[in-house]
């Protein structure tokens, strides 16, 4: 099901957390937090949003990680309805794509919840405070798939290229010490699949 994300007040601390990457570690918010600040983007294996841009998401990880942006990634689907996202498939997606962060698995949607993530993809930078500073959409190029309309929402768009730029020009902002960028649209993407139960009510 296509959801929007919802965003937590700008100013907002990052959540910590202590969550198993794909080389088995376990990584806190201050292990993957950079100098000038942490992109936070949850994601899946198997979602055809993420899919369209994740290439071009590792190619703004690799650039802004060299300017003290820390990246990491989070999946926190629900693996026995979708097995295609469990830890051996993040694992070998990982190194596929050729990811330069770490790679988390939040089995119990904790940190999702925390986040108040409701879609994948869903971005969050934080600054180096490690307060929000952008949460929304990595750039308005959407995949091309069979969906009707939703009633509500924006059109999805297919015919833009991905080049990240909702995310880097807030990225370049938070470097150049200026103020969040405004309007923060919001991303776009499957729902997490949430374990039963789980779901919270903004979800």
């Amino acid at each position: 099901m296509l959801r929007m994300s919802r965003m937590m007040p700008l100013g907002t601390p990052a959540p910590d957390f202590a969550l198993t990457d794909t080389t088995g570690t376990v990584r806190t918010l201050a292990d993957v937090a950079g100098p000038e600040g942490l992109v936070v983007a949850f994601i899946c294996n198997h979602c055809p949003f993420v899919l369209h841009l994740i290439d071009g998401f590792v190619a703004f990880a690799r650039e802004y990680q060299e300017r003290g942006i820390g990246v990491v990634a989070i999946s926190s689907n629900d693996i026995v309805e979708f097995p295609e996202d469990d830890f051996e498939h993040m694992v070998a997606f990982a190194a596929d794509r050729g990811f330069t962060f770490p790679y988390l698995h939040d089995p119990d949607q904790r940190v999702a919840i925390a986040y108040e993530a409701i879609c994948t993809p869903d971005f969050f930078l934080f600054d180096g405070d490690l307060r929000l500073f952008y949460a929304g959409q990595f750039d308005a190029s959407r995949p091309k798939i069979n969906r009707p309309p939703v009633p509500g929402l924006p059109p999805l768009r297919t015919d833009l290229p991905v080049t990240g730029a909702d995310l880097r020009g807030a990225a370049d902002a938070l470097l150049a010490g200026g103020q969040p960028p405004q309007p923060q649209r919001p991303s776009a993407g499957c729902s997490i699949k949430w374990l039963a139960g789980n779901a919270p009510t903004w979800a």
